[in-house]
């Protein structure tokens, strides 16, 4: 049962190890195709991961910097600049819109930002009291977005890639371990019985052979000893010797 569970069970036959031999060529040409996909979206994984740490990191100094420029713009203009920013902003300036990367056959989404509408609405905003620091708030802020959105894309991407490096993993393993060898013990042993079937047909034939070759030598010694047979038992009659002076003389014939 071990040694089947190794293999697939079918006929041995020239036919099925065709077939088979099919099937291993493909499993063989998937894996390789497989591996290097795998290779190709571990070598993108690691450059998402490389920007996600480099973005976390500028992002701490962004939103430091924002936070601030908040509090300079509160400080300055007062706590009621919130109100008067809301008045001021009909729809949102930077908005987001997504696409797709294809990356070896797996599809990344991509967050982008852009810019739309006018922004010069509240360029008065706070100019009574602290227009500059209300201005650089907005920039800040901003920026702060710009951040956030390239974050969240990566870490979007780091997550998909991740699921599908796992799922091809286990498609690559699952055909150098389990797939492959299995094809490849069903030829060996597709061709051990079909040599085996060769051998019991050759010696079958040289049974038949023998079994022949007796019958047509007894077949030949019955034919022999019915000849020495028949000479033995029928006599013998010599034939009479014209020249021979004891041969009996003919009687006269009188007409």
């Amino acid at each position: 049962m071990a040694g089947q569970s190794q293999r697939l069970n079918v006929v041995p036959t020239v036919t099925m190890l065709a077939v088979v031999k099919n099937r291993l060529t493909g499993a063989t040409r998937g894996h390789a195709l497989l591996k290097k996909k795998s290779d190709a979206l571990t070598v993108q994984f690691r450059q998402i991961l490389k920007k996600i740490v480099s973005t976390k990191e500028s992002m701490g100094t962004v939103m430091k910097s924002s936070a601030f420029a908040l509090t300079e713009a509160k400080y300055v203009a007062g706590e009621n600049i919130k109100h008067i920013v809301l008045e001021n902003v009909q729809s949102a300036s930077v908005r987001v819109r997504s696409r797709q990367e294809n990356v070896a056959g797996v599809k990344l989404p991509k967050f982008e930002y852009f810019t739309e509408g006018e922004m010069t609405k509240s360029d008065l905003t706070g100019l009574a009291r602290g227009g500059m620091q209300v201005q650089g708030c907005r920039v800040a802020y901003v920026k702060a977005i710009e951040v956030l959105v390239d974050l969240a894309s990566l870490q979007t991407s780091f997550l998909t890639l991740d699921g599908a490096i796992k799922t091809t993993n286990r498609r690559v393993n699952a055909l150098e371990n389990v797939v492959k060898p299995r094809l490849e013990n069903t030829v060996v042993y597709i061709k051990g019985e079909l040599d085996e079937l060769e051998r019991e047909d050759f010696f079958r034939l040289k049974k038949v052979q023998g079994y022949k070759k007796r019958e047509i030598d007894q077949k030949q010694k019955e034919s022999a000893k019915k000849l020495n047979f028949i000479n033995d038992v029928s006599p013998k009659k010599k034939s009479p010797n014209l020249l021979s002076g004891a041969q009996k003389k003919d009687e006269d014939i009188i007409f």
